[in-house]
C-alpha cells in the first residue's frame, strides 16, 4: 500500500527508501522469488491458525480436565497461567535462535513443537505430565509469535498493514474454531483426551510449507545466494547474520525508548484480558447456568470477532498517525462486555461475548503498532521480542489471581471486577504507544 498516504509502511519503507543497502534495505535485485513469497503467505496463515487451538480447546474443556486430572481450582488457575510464562520465557530466546538458525527455521521448528505437544498432552497421566506437554506446545507458540512480525517485515516491507491484519485473522479464525469444535468433537470422539489431542492434525500441516523454504535456504548458503530471512540477508533474521553495510543504522537498545516499555505494557495487559477470557470465560457462563456447549460457543463468538477486525484494525492502524482512538474504542468496549457479565452474565451473554471479542483485537492492534514503531527490521526484532516477552510477564498473574479470587470469594464477582479495572490502565498505557514516533528516534 505504498500509495497511501501515513501507511504503517511509512514506517516499514523508511529504511527501504535509503540510499545505502544493507541488511535491512535490499537491493531489487535480491527480492525472492515469486513462489517464496507465495509460501510464505501460506506459511504464515497456517502458523497462525496453530497460535491459539492449544490454549482455547484447554478453555473450552476446563472443568473436564481439571476434574480427570483432579486439579484445585488454585491449580486450574497455574493451568491457565502457563500460557503467557512460557510465551515470556521462551520468546526472549526468539531473536537469539533467529540469528544462528534464521527465522524460517525456528518457525517450522515451532510448529514442529506444537504437534508434539498436543500430540504428548492427551495422553498424561497427571498433571506433571499435563504440564509438561502443554508447555513444549507454548514454546513453540512463543517462538512463532515473536518472529511473525519479523517475517512480515523483511518479506512484505510496504504490505506491513495488510499482512499483519491477514495473519491476525488467522490466529483469530484458529482461535474461533477451536473454541467452538472441542466440545463437540470431544462428545463424538468420547472424551477430553482425544477432543484436545485432535488439534495435532492441524499443527502438523503447518509445518509443511516451512520445508521447501528450509531446503532452499540450504541451496542458497551452499551457492552463497539468497536467504530465507526474505531479501537482502544471508540466513539470518533482520538483527543481522551478514555485516550491515556503512550507514545502516544498528539495531536500537528499546529499554532505554519510553514507548518500548509502553508498547510493552499495552501489550502485557492485553493478553491478560485475552487468556483470562480465553482460560475462564465458558466457566463464568457456564456456573451462570449456560450449557457446556453453549458456553463453548460463546467464546467461539468472542474469538471470531477477531477474524474480520483483525484485518480491518491493522490496515485503519496504519493510515492514522496516532493509534489512541483505537486504543480508546477497544477499551470501552472491553468495560462494557465485563460490565455486563458483572451484572447479568447469562441474560446478556452474547452481547457480552461481542464486546468482549471487539475488545480482544487489541492484540492484532499491538502487532501493527510494534512494525509502526520501529524503522528497521533489526528494530523490529528487539522490540517484538522485548514487547511480547515483557506483555507475557506482565500477563502471568492475571488468569492465576482470577482462579485464586474464585476459590476463595464462591463467586465471579471480584475476578470480573478485577478483569473491568485493568482496562482503565490498558487505554493509558495503549494511548502512548500509539503516539507516532519510534523507538530509533528514542535511543
Amino acid at each position: 500500500m505504498p500509495d497511501e498516504p501515513q501507511t504503517l509502511d511509512h514506517a516499514a519503507t523508511a529504511t527501504t527508501a535509503r540510499p545505502t543497502r544493507g541488511a535491512d534495505s535490499p537491493a531489487p535485485s535480491a527480492r525472492p522469488a515469486r513462489w517464496i513469497t507465495r509460501l510464505v503467505v501460506v506459511g504464515l496463515v497456517l502458523a497462525a491458525l496453530n497460535l491459539r487451538p492449544a490454549i482455547t480447546s484447554l478453555g473450552a474443556l476446563l472443568e473436564e480436565v481439571t476434574a480427570g486430572l483432579h486439579m484445585s481450582g488454585s491449580v486450574a488457575g497455574v493451568l491457565t497461567s502457563v500460557p503467557p510464562l512460557c510465551f515470556a520465557v521462551f520468546g526472549i530466546a526468539a531473536p537469539r535462535l533467529a540469528r544462528r538458525f534464521g527465522p524460517v527455521a525456528i518457525v517450522c521448528a515451532g510448529m514442529a513443537a506444537i504437534f508434539a505437544g498436543l500430540v504428548l498432552r492427551p495422553f498424561a497421566g497427571g498433571t506433571a505430565g499435563f504440564l509438561a506437554a502443554s508447555a513444549l506446545a507454548l514454546m513453540g507458540i512463543a517462538l512463532s509469535n515473536v518472529l511473525m512480525p519479523v517475517l512480515v517485515k523483511k518479506y512484505f516491507p510496504d504490505r506491513v498493514g495488510s499482512m499483519t491484519g491477514l495473519y491476525s485473522m488467522a490466529l483469530a479464525l484458529g482461535t474461533s474454531v477451536a473454541a467452538a469444535a472441542t466440545v463437540p468433537l470431544t462428545a463424538a470422539l468420547g472424551g477430553w483426551r482425544l477432543g484436545l489431542g485432535i488439534w495435532a492434525g492441524l499443527a502438523a500441516l503447518a509445518v509443511l510449507p516451512w520445508l521447501p523454504l528450509l531446503r532452499d535456504r540450504a541451496t542458497q548458503a551452499r551457492t552463497g545466494t539468497g536467504t530465507d530471512a526474505g531479501p537482502g540477508t544471508s540466513g539470518a533474521t533482520a538483527s543481522s547474520a551478514v555485516p550491515a553495510a556503512a550507514g545502516t543504522p544498528a539495531a536500537p537498545r528499546v529499554t532505554r525508548s519510553r514507548t518500548a516499555w509502553a508498547l510493552a505494557a499495552f501489550f502485557g495487559l492485553q493478553a491478560t484480558g485475552a487468556y483470562i477470557t480465553m482460560g475462564w470465560m465458558p466457566q463464568i457462563f457456564r456456573d451462570a447456568g449456560v450449557p457446556a456447549s453453549t458456553a463453548g460457543v460463546l467464546l467461539a463468538v468472542t474469538m471470531v470477532m477477531g477474524v474480520p477486525l483483525a484485518f480491518v484494525i491493522p490496515k485503519l492502524a496504519s493510515r492514522m498517525r496516532n493509534q489512541w482512538p483505537i486504543v480508546v474504542a477497544l477499551g470501552l468496549c472491553g468495560l462494557g462486555g465485563y460490565t455486563g457479565l458483572y451484572v447479568a452474565p447469562a441474560a446478556g451473554a452474547w452481547a457480552w461475548a461481542l464486546l468482549l471479542g471487539v475488545s480482544n483485537c487489541a492484540f492484532p492492534l499491538a502487532l501493527t503498532m510494534i512494525g509502526m514503531r520501529s524503522r528497521t527490521g533489526a528494530g523490529v526484532v528487539k522490540l517484538s521480542a522485548f514487547a511480547q516477552s515483557v506483555g507475557y510477564l506482565i500477563s502471568i498473574p492475571g488468569p492465576l489471581l482470577v482462579g485464586v479470587l474464585y476459590q476463595h470469594s464462591g463467586g465471579w464477582g471480584l475476578p470480573i471486577a478485577l478483569m473491568g479495572g485493568l482496562m482503565v490502565p490498558q487505554m493509558i498505557v495503549g494511548s502512548l504507544a500509539g503516539r507516532d514516533r519510534t523507538v530509533e528516534d528514542e535511543c
